[in-house]
């Protein structure tokens, strides 16, 4: 019986081996000591709670696999996403390299957090671009943390996600192109108007800032390393994107485990893969077009440069993934499986999941992946109804 149906695509990276190395380079962009302070930090929020990772263990046992752990980003901060971490504690933490660059004195979180420096902080403007998630966290960390916040939107961002940005005081500014011109634009006017780039991606002259985003992530992978008490994953499949969540996956595991980490498998939509054209190429490479996908969080053509440090010999496989399996998991999700638990999932969540059970369900997939009845394979569910509308016409609850 199929569980999910759907089409892959799978490109093998010749640049992965079991024996990389961890370098000092990939070190320099992200490692499990300096995630260290991030999660401290961000455990003193207030309104932080460790979110379930789930055991689906009749999805495993139907799909023929040993494990299968979801982990469920459905409600973080109660912004309903795991990039809540990222975008906000890059917020505090460029707050603390102004105010310091400005008067002498560079205050802590905690002072933010508690309005001491709000007079101050009020001067500063954050600002990005976004597909939704991150620029609510951007928006979300600059109401907690007291600065003013510009968001800049492309032409496929819902008015759902533009709603939800505005009631944490951005202003939101919606252009006709895509993603990647929308990064551009952000940039132009944040140099302009003197704002603070707060971006998920990274590009040439711009790298610092990413890789407190990044460490926001670690806060997530902490938690399933310590859910796991003490298992370690054959297999991570985990959403493409710019590359920012999937190089902080690997990075991590990769740091912590050595050679007993996971298998890393990386999903996108078929008409938005730069990081598969990427690999292909052996370098970064830009994906033209209108990037028109329903995994809304994925609609990106350009890949981060920090990422690509991490994942050009990190990334195992990457996979591209048809539109069609992303409401059939969805609803897979929110009905719970013959007895797991219900999830509610947006569609930027579920790639991963449903790439691996229509793998599994291949042989040819199943054998280049090394997917078996022994399998342990974690998922990360990155979002919950970020757009409730959609969730709406895709669920139907």
């Amino acid at each position: 019986m199929q569980i999910v149906h759907g089409t892959l695509t799978h490109f093998a990276n010749p640049g992965a081996h079991p024996n990389n190395v961890y370098s000092p380079e990939q070190q320099a962009v992200l490692n499990v000591a300096s995630a260290a302070q991030a999660i401290e930090e961000i455990q003193r929020w207030p309104g932080y709670a460790v979110t379930p990772l789930h055991s689906l263990s009749h999805l495993s046992q139907a799909a023929g696999i040993d494990r299968l752990w979801y982990k469920d980003e459905s409600q973080r901060f109660g912004l309903k996403s795991f990039k809540a971490l990222g975008g906000a504690y890059a917020v505090a933490r460029q707050l603390q390299a102004v105010l310091k660059a400005r008067y002498g004195k560079q205050p802590t979180i905690t002072e933010l957090l508690k309005g001491q420096w709000q007079s101050e902080a009020a001067e500063v403007v954050v600002s990005c671009a976004t597909d939704g998630n991150h620029g609510r966290s951007v928006a979300w960390g600059a109401q907690l943390f007291g600065c003013g916040c510009v968001i800049y939107i492309h032409r496929d961002v819902s008015e759902g996600r533009k709603r939800a940005m505005e009631q944490y005081g951005a202003e939101v500014i919606r252009i006709s192109g895509n993603y990647d011109e929308s990064v551009r634009l952000a940039d132009e006017e944040a140099r302009r108007h003197n704002r603070v780039i707060v971006s998920d991606t990274s590009y040439e002259g711009y790298m610092e800032i990413p890789k407190d985003v990044a460490l926001g992530y670690t806060v997530m992978l902490g938690e399933i390393v310590d859910q796991l008490a003490g298992a370690i994953p054959t297999h991570v499949f985990i959403q493409g994107g710019v590359g920012g969540l999937a190089s902080a996956v690997c990075g991590y595991f990769w740091d912590l485990w050595g050679e007993k980490r996971p298998r890393l498998i990386i999903v996108e939509p078929e008409q938005a893969n730069c990081l598969q054209q990427s690999a292909r190429a052996g370098k970064p490479v830009v994906v033209d077009g209108d990037l028109e996908t329903l995994m809304a969080g994925l609609a990106c053509g350009e890949v981060s440069a920090l990422a690509w440090t991490i994942l050009a010999n990190g990334a195992d496989d990457f996979l591209t993934l048809s539109e069609a399996a992303i409401g059939q998991t969805m609803r897979l999700l929110a009905s719970g499986y013959h007895g797991d638990p219900a999830i509610e999932a947006g569609e930027s969540a579920v790639p991963g999941l449903a790439a691996a059970l229509i793998a599994r369900e291949s042989n040819q997939f199943a054998q280049a992946l090394g997917l078996d009845e022994s399998s342990r394979v974690l998922v990360i569910g990155t979002e919950g109804a970020t757009d409730p509308a959609l969730y709406q016409q895709l669920v139907g609850q």
